[in-house]
């Protein structure tokens, strides 16, 4: 699986080179409170970065959020477990 995902990672950097080689243009980019001129390459790997960076921030923190629950769960059913054994050991009064 960890070779899948890097191989997908190297065709994805290998694509952003390709493209980047090829868009040596200049172009005008405003952004919020001023603008600048910027090679096409350079916006396109900007974006890819940031997309990047973005998409595994929340994949990440997801994943934590999801593992916190687990763990507060599991710890929820041993307690219970322990409960219902401790319930089935007492003898039972008539």
């Amino acid at each position: 699986m960890k070779i899948i995902s890097i191989l997908v990672l190297v065709v994805c950097f290998l694509i952003t080179l390709a493209l980047g080689a090829q868009n040596q243009q200049l172009v005008n980019f405003d952004y919020l409170i001023a603008q600048g001129e910027f090679q096409m390459s350079t916006l396109l790997g900007i974006a890819f970065g940031a997309g990047f960076a973005i998409g595994w921030l929340i994949c990440g923190m997801l994943y934590l959020k999801a593992r916190f629950s687990r763990n507060r769960l599991s710890k929820k059913v041993a307690k219970q477990q322990k409960e219902l054994e401790q319930l089935r050991a007492e003898p039972v009064k008539e």
